[in-house]
């Protein structure tokens, strides 16, 4: 009896520690990481950048792949309905918290129930471009002309709901100009117009604008940070010469299913700092203008929370439709 009753111990203490065995060994094979935009902008240089360090410490392949379409919401989708086994993830920007007030009909995803954070990895500001062919050198001349031609301006984006659209909205809305939005797949598709004249203004990622503001095909105003960037030192703010407040942060998080096991959660997060402390990361994002964060999953929620109610009421006071 003594003997059966040790041996069933025995079974049971090691079908306990099957699950965590299991979980530790995480992960056991290549990591899907869904950049839910096309190649080019700064999601895809984020996103492989951050893939590439991980793949370098995880001990697994973190394979990034792009999965564009509907202003990031295909690609999103796609993750929120994978398995909750840390195998996908999905790298994604403000319209992560934008979509799904302004794109309702479209999303069919509830970001507090159906994802998880697992962290914000990066903060960066946009840059206000325009086309030479409009003679303006300052983010003063652009408001006068702005004022003095009403309604005579466009403004390009990377797509309706996108972080571009709606800081072109919040913009807009400080400065009393009207301009009309003209979406694009991806903001680097409408340069070619910028550059032509056909479309006015943009508010871009300096990832994407870089290429062009550098050669003068067009032309840098003002960033849309709380300071000033390393990138464009001699440009101000929007907030210092316009629109007090005015603040366009093109951050970028992580995110998982629902579901997700809290130790791969905890790995994920750890792999990711990892990646976002590593020398050469920091050196890149300096680049591009981009600021490494790495929060916490719990700090996370709470950022993420507080960006929804920010721009839930720019698209309230905008009275913007998407569908």
């Amino acid at each position: 009896m003594r003997r059966s009753a040790k041996v069933a111990a025995s079974l049971v203490l090691c079908l306990g520690l099957a699950p965590l065995a299991a979980r530790a060994e995480y992960p056991e094979r290549p990591i899907r990481f869904v950049l839910p935009y096309a190649p080019g902008g700064i999601i895809d240089f984020v996103g492989r950048t951050i893939a590439q360090r991980m793949s370098e410490s995880i001990g697994q392949p973190v394979v990034a792949e792009n999965k564009p379409g509907a202003g990031g919401i295909l690609g999103t989708d796609f993750v929120a309905r994978s398995a909750p086994d840390g195998y996908t993830i999905v790298l994604m920007d403000p319209a992560y918290v934008i979509n799904p007030t302004l794109l309702s009909a479209d999303v069919h995803y509830d970001i507090f129930k159906d994802l998880r954070t697992i962290s914000i990895v990066s903060s960066s500001p946009e840059v206000l471009v325009v086309t030479p062919k409009l003679g303006v050198k300052t983010y003063q001349e652009l408001v006068a002309y702005g004022k003095a031609h009403p309604g005579a301006l466009n403004f390009a984006s990377a797509g309706i709901g996108t972080t571009p659209h709606l800081a072109g909205e919040m913009w807009k809305l400080g400065t009393g100009i009207e301009a009309v939005h003209i979406p694009y797949k991806g903001i680097g598709a409408s340069f070619t117009d910028m550059i032509s004249g056909n479309v006015q203004m943009a508010f871009s990622s300096i990832t994407g604008a870089l290429p062009f503001t550098q050669d003068n095909r067009i032309v840098a105003l003002a960033t849309t940070g709380r300071t000033r960037s390393s990138v464009y030192p001699d440009l101000p703010t929007v907030a210092e010469v316009g629109i007090p407040g005015y603040e366009v942060d093109l951050w970028l998080g992580v995110f998982g299913p629902a579901g997700l096991p809290a130790p791969v959660v905890a790995r994920l997060n750890a792999e990711l700092r990892k990646a976002l402390a590593h020398p050469d990361t920091v050196a890149n994002f300096a680049k591009v203008g981009a600021t490494p964060r790495g929060t916490t999953p719990e700090e996370g929620d709470a950022f993420v929370r507080a960006e929804h109610g920010k721009w839930a009421k720019v698209i309230l006071d905008g009275k913007l439709k998407g569908n």
